[in-house]
C-alpha cells in the first residue's frame, strides 16, 4: 500500500468517526433529563409559550427527523442557532475557538520543549540524579490536580511575588490588537503591536504551563521508555561497539525510532489541551471554546453542545490522521498492517 493510498484510507476512516460522533451526540444530548426550551423561556412560563417556542426550535419534531435536518444542515455549514442568545453557534465558536487554539498550542509547546528533552536526559542517565529529578517532575506533572496546580501558581507568582500577570489575556490598560484571527499573541504580532504583544504572552505563561504540564509528564515518561527500550537493541551495541559517541548514538541512531510512541502521544495530547481546557480557562478567566461549552452544557443549549462537541472531533481526527501520516513516513512498515 502506497502512502497516498494509505492517507485515502485513514482519511475515510476520519470521515466515519466523525459522523459516529455527531450521531452519539445528538442522542445523547436529547436523552439527558432535561428541556432546553423550559431552560430557554423560564420554569414559569405559560404552556402555550413553551409549546410555541418547542415548534420555533423545531424541538416538537420527531428525533430522526430532527438529525436528518442536523446533518442537512450541517452540510451547508449550519450548526443551528443557539438558543442561550440567539446567535448562530458557528459565529459563536468562530469567536470562542481561536482563544483556545492559542492557549492549547503554548501548552502542547510547553509540553514537548520540556518533556522531550527531560525524557531523553531521564534514559541517557538512568538511576542516577538527573533522572530521578525527571521521573519526580513527570510523575508530579501526571499527579497533581489541573485546578490546584493552578490556583497554586496564581498565589505564588502572581499574588504573592507579582512576577507573572493574573488572568485574562491582556492588562485592562493594554489596547486589544487589531482582530486578524482571533489569537491575541499573533494579532499583536501580525499588527507590530510589540507591547501588546509581550503583555499577551506574559498573561500566556502560567495557564499555558498549567494546562501542558500533564502532558510534560506524559511525554516525559513516554521519551525516557521508549528510549531505553531502543537503547538496548542489537543496532545500537554494534554503533557502540564501532566506536561511535554516546552523543551520537543517542540523537543520530536511537531517538528517531524512540520517539514513534511519543508522536502518538503529542497528537492525542493537543486534542486532549483542546477539550480538557474547561478548568483552566476559568481559572484564568481565558475566553476560550471550553468556558463556552461549560455554559452552553448549564443552558441546555443543544445547538451549542452540538457545535462545540463536533469541532473538538473533527479537530480530534484530523490530529490523529496527521499522527498516523507521520507515523507511516517514520515507520513505512506501519502502511501495510
Amino acid at each position: 500500500m502506497t502512502l497516498l493510498q494509505y492517507l485515502v484510507r485513514r482519511a475515510g476512516l476520519t470521515a466515519f468517526v466523525v459522523f459516529g460522533v455527531t450521531l452519539i451526540t445528538f442522542v445523547l444530548t436529547h436523552v439527558v433529563p432535561a428541556d432546553p426550551v423550559i431552560a430557554y423561556v423560564g420554569d414559569h412560563a405559560p404552556p402555550d409559550l413553551v409549546e410555541k417556542t418547542r415548534h420555533e426550535f423545531g424541538l416538537d419534531r420527531p428525533l430522526p427527523v430532527q438529525y436528518v435536518i442536523y446533518l442537512r444542515d450541517l452540510a451547508h455549514g449550519n450548526l443551528g442557532i443557539s438558543i442561550k442568545d440567539n446567535r448562530p453557534v458557528s459565529r459563536d465558536l468562530e469567536q470562542y475557538l481561536p482563544a483556545t487554539v492559542e492557549l492549547s498550542t503554548a501548552a502542547l509547546l510547553v509540553a514537548i520543549v520540556i518533556g522531550m528533552p527531560a525524557g531523553i536526559v531521564s534514559a541517557v542517565y538512568k538511576d542516577r540524579w538527573p533522572d530521578q529529578v525527571a521521573r519526580l517532575f513527570a510523575l508530579t506533572g501526571t499527579s497533581l490536580p489541573i485546578f490546584y496546580l493552578a490556583l497554586l501558581l496564581l498565589g505564588v507568582l502572581y499574588v504573592r511575588l507579582g512576577v507573572l500577570p493574573g488572568p485574562g489575556q491582556l492588562n485592562i490598560y493594554t489596547a486589544v490588537p487589531p482582530h486578524i484571527t482571533g489569537m491575541v499573541a499573533v494579532d499583536a504580532l501580525l499588527a507590530g503591536d510589540w507591547a501588546a504583544l509581550q503583555d499577551a504572552l506574559r498573561h500566556l505563561v502560567l495557564p499555558a504551563a498549567v494546562l501542558g504540564y500533564y502532558q510534560t509528564g506524559l511525554i516525559t515518561r513516554m521519551t525516557r521508555g521508549s528510549l531505553l527500550e531502543v537503547l538496548r537493541q542489537d543496532y545500537v551495541r554494534t554503533a557502540r561497539a564501532k566506536g561511535v559517541s554516546e552523543r551520537r548514538v543517542v540523537l543520530a541512531h536511537a531517538l528517531r525510532n524512540a520517539l514513534l510512541p511519543t508522536v502518538t502521544v503529542v497528537g492525542l495530547a493537543f486534542g486532549g489541551l483542546l477539550s480538557g481546557a474547561v478548568l483552566t480557562e476559568t481559572i484564568f478567566a481565558w475566553p476560550g471554546i471550553g468556558r463556552y461549552a461549560t455554559n452552553s452544557a448549564v443552558n441546555v443549549d443543544i445547538p451549542a453542545v452540538l457545535g462545540v462537541t463536533l469541532i473538538i472531533a473533527v479537530i480530534y481526527s484530523v490530529a490523529n490522521l496527521a499522527v498516523d501520516v507521520l507515523y507511516a513516513y517514520l515507520d513505512p512498515q506501519i502502511r501495510y498492517t
